[in-house]
């Protein structure tokens, strides 16, 4: 068990390949000795652009990849190599929220059933089951009617919300963000972090919050870890690293950042051009 001092999650050395394309193609590393680690109630920023690593580190946490080598160890546990029935268990400790909240609910069952499918696959009754959703429904500021009705009938945002709520279902410590509001307008997009943020305050969990957008990670994080190419470029304090990186990668994601004053995102534009001369020559 750990401490408060303790990390909750840690990541050493952690390298992830894939399959190359084609016959006798080599394998592509995608991680390449990534290490990280993350604090009860804290919440870890993972930016990088697309292609960079970051969703892979989280689907590495879940299990969904296999690993190559390294370690990941979640309350003293290492989970790396976790079978089927210990990723069972730890369903309860470690969930995830994704990036589409239509595709990852079944358009089929009821917002009721969704969110009592892991509460029954964990033992509990059935009573006892409808009383939490309508719990996790007020949690996620949802009517109690959304229970009876389908995924279908509600908005980006409103969808999101239920995700949230099935991923809190069976009291997580640990919740892995996958890009979870950058399918959302930007009205929705702060309703959607404050709710989270409001839920760590509330529950004390912990999240890793993957992202392409330095500014909602600046919003949600205490810490940040940027990645380009498999590897971890800089970590720090999140108000440190949103605003005076050192690394030039770091630098260049800031400057991509939109802004409304043209003049600004003019002069960030030529600002990111030669740093990525800088970085090629």
């Amino acid at each position: 068990m750990t401490t408060d001092l303790d990390p909750l999650l840690t990541v050493e050395r952690l390298r992830v390949s894939f399959p190359g394309k084609g016959w006798r193609a080599p394998r592509t590393e995608v991680l390449k000795g990534v290490d990280l680690h993350i604090r009860a109630g804290e919440t870890l920023g993972l930016v990088g652009e697309s292609g960079s690593g970051k969703t892979t580190i989280g689907r590495a946490v879940l299990g969904l990849v296999p690993v190559d080598s390294g370690g990941i160890t979640f309350d003293g546990r290492p989970i790396e190599h976790a079978g089927r029935a210990e990723r069972r268990a730890l369903s309860r400790e470690i969930q995830v929220v994704f990036q589409d909240p239509y595709s990852s609910l079944n358009p089929s069952r009821t917002v009721g059933d969704t969110l009592c499918e892991p509460l029954l696959a964990q033992g509990m009754k059935g009573s006892r089951a409808r009383d939490r959703v309508v719990g996790l429904l007020d949690q996620v500021r949802l009517p109690k009617d959304t229970a009876a009705r389908l995924p279908r009938e509600f908005s980006g945002g409103q969808r999101q919300r239920v995700a949230i709520a099935r991923a809190l279902a069976l009291g997580p410590r640990l919740v892995v963000c996958d890009e979870p509001v950058s399918a959302l307008d930007l009205t929705t997009q702060a309703t959607v972090l404050d709710l989270l943020l409001d839920i760590q305050q509330q529950t004390g969990v912990s999240y890793l919050f993957v992202s392409h957008d330095l500014s909602v990670v600046r919003r949600m994080s205490h810490r940040v870890a940027v990645i380009h190419h498999g590897d971890i470029v800089e970590t720090g304090d999140a108000a440190t690293v949103t605003t005076r990186p050192r690394h030039p990668y770091t630098k260049t994601l800031l400057l991509s950042a939109p802004v409304a004053d043209v003049d600004e995102q003019r002069r960030r534009r030529e600002q990111r051009t030669s740093l990525t001369r800088v970085a090629a020559g």
